[in-house]
């Protein structure tokens, strides 16, 4: 039976693995590969594993060691799926690919977007948002002290930063899902939760890796409901 897993350093915070026991309901193995070193996560994925979740530090070196790169990868440089393939290795960012299901869903009122953030999360999306063919603009953690403007604003900062309560928008979508600091926040419209786009990714990236339609109903049960 095929065997799963993730790489990282540190994983032991990693929702992965109770959200892909969830999703398969524990049909199969799941292994957290926990290391510094990324040549070493790299070989026991290729001996021991069939498709692993990536997490940092290793999602731009995975997308640069991988055989084939997933069109979000080309333009993220960044991978947090590895599948092996009958042609070699091949990377895919489901972060991209849960936020632009998210995306794709909105309002046809929906034509502006702010990406607050320029990290891993923040390029993936990025990406998804002008896939999605939004008009839009990207701003760093010291550039929102002011306010920003959009229809749509995807918060992609850790934390709150200097001009969070001046942000207006019709939707607001935050990637942070364990502390989030957007929730109720006046003007800013329907609040899209971190958990969302973490279940998102998850039941887009599990299909990948296994081949199988994952159970998402399970997967928010399982998913802690922190703050």
């Amino acid at each position: 039976m095929k065997k799963f897993g993730i790489i990282g350093f540190p994983v032991s915070d990693a929702k992965s693995p109770i959200l892909f026991a969830a999703a398969y309901h524990g049909k199969y193995q799941y292994d957290c590969i926990e290391t510094p070193d990324f040549e070493e996560a790299w070989e026991r994925f290729v001996n021991n594993c069939h498709a692993v979740n990536v997490t940092m530090p290793f999602k731009m070196k995975a997308a640069a060691r991988a055989d084939i790169l997933a069109p979000e990868v080309l333009a993220t440089g960044a991978a947090n799926i590895l599948v092996k393939t009958d042609s070699g290795i091949k990377a895919h960012n489901s972060d991209y690919l849960g936020v632009k299901v998210i995306l794709s869903s909105l309002p046809e009122d929906i034509r502006t977007a702010a990406i607050i953030g320029t990290g891993g999360a923040g390029k993936a999306a990025r990406f998804a948002a002008e896939s999605c063919g939004f008009s839009t603009a990207v701003y760093h953690h010291d550039e929102i002290e002011n306010g920003v403007e959009a229809d749509l604003i995807i918060y992609c900062l850790p934390k709150a930063a200097a001009g969070i309560d001046r942000l207006r928008c019709k939707v607001l979508m935050e990637a942070n899902y364990k502390n989030p600091c957007l929730e109720n926040m006046p003007g800013t419209g329907r609040y899209i939760h971190g958990r969302e786009w973490l279940v998102q990714q998850g039941l887009e990236g599990y299909l990948l890796m296994s081949g199988e339609e994952p159970d998402r109903a399970a997967m928010l049960d399982a998913l802690p409901k922190e703050r």
